[in-house]
């Protein structure tokens, strides 16, 4: 399988007209892929104090703007919805897409933006309960199946989801618990995506996938595999980036450091390299916004190409 490459963005600190350029761009530059995160707050969490859109509104506009990448949200909080509303969603998505659009789940981790609507943050333990059972209601959905269910965070009684996705609607699952995230990820998922973790971590979350698809019966080939990546291009030293990582993420910005493309975009292939070699078959830059578009323009229309042609 060739390499994919794409991007995840944050709706946040920009105006919608220029999220839109910004993805209408991807589009047409031959992106394979374009995603939005699923948050209410600014990411990294500066108390509400930056202007964030909500995911479901963007992603309409973003499936509407665009023809030709997979769409996704990577990942969705298991918390934030309804199991049956989420689902809807996710296929009115897909159906404006034309059957672009790809579903992720998490169990989430901004208790920040949570607490501060008023939505259910159980334990650690208790968000990936809820999360299975969303994830066993979609595998209904999934089949065609009318939904009865009642488990830790779903209540359905006869539910239909009529009309269904337009294609196989695949699932992703996002995290990098080892014994959770990559179970329910080899029971359950199509793809799985791990975050700002450094190579040789993902090659090892990557073995242990392999496992649990095992355990279930399933074949590895059957999830594919995505990383997203920090982008921290820039024309200034690296130093300078990683400072502001550091101001940006305080306690938690080696972990994001780690998972980050620092430099120049000539000084990325190497690093990607890395990734690939650990089993990364789509590699997503996560851009919060704003953005240098020198630097941007110079990584999507002259490092991708020669990535695709090293990897295709």
């Amino acid at each position: 399988m060739a390499v994919q490459f794409g991007v995840h963005l944050g709706p946040q600190n920009a105006s919608v007209a220029d999220l839109r350029s910004l993805w209408k761009w991807f589009d047409s530059a031959g992106m394979d892929w374009i995603s939005l995160w699923d948050h209410i707050y600014e990411a990294p969490p500066a108390g509400g104090t930056q202007a964030h859109f909500e995911a479901f509104s963007m992603l309409g506009a973003l499936a509407a703007d665009t023809v030709h990448a997979r769409l996704g949200c990577l990942v969705f909080c298991s918390q934030y919805r309804n199991i049956g509303v989420l689902a809807k969603g996710v296929i009115s998505v897909d159906h404006i897409s034309g059957g672009r659009f790809e579903m992720g789940l998490g169990s989430g981790w901004h208790d920040q933006e949570a607490r501060a609507f008023g939505l259910d943050w159980p334990s650690q333990g208790g968000r990936f309960k809820v999360m299975e059972s969303q994830l066993q209601a979609l595998e209904k959905w999934r089949r065609g199946e009318r939904v009865t269910q009642s488990s830790p965070g779903v209540e359905l009684s006869d539910a239909a989801m009529v009309p269904g996705p337009m294609g196989a609607m695949p699932i992703w699952i996002g995290g990098v618990g080892r014994e959770k995230t990559l179970r329910m990820a080899g029971r359950y998922a199509d793809g799985w995506n791990a975050a700002y973790v450094p190579p040789a971590e993902y090659r090892e979350l990557n073995g242990i996938l392999d496992d649990w698809c095992a355990k279930a019966g399933r074949e590895p080939s059957q999830v594919e595999r995505s990383i997203n990546l920090s982008y921290g291009l820039s024309k200034d030293d690296v130093s300078v980036v990683k400072d502001h990582l550091r101001t940006q993420w305080g306690a938690g910005a080696d972990r994001i450091i780690q998972g980050s493309l620092l430099g120049r975009p000539a000084d990325v292939m190497e690093q990607v390299a890395a990734f690939v070699d650990s089993g990364a078959q789509l590699v997503n830059i996560a851009i919060r916004p704003p953005w240098d578009l020198d630097v941007l323009t110079e990584y999507v229309e002259q490092v991708v190409p020669a990535m695709r042609r090293e990897w295709s």
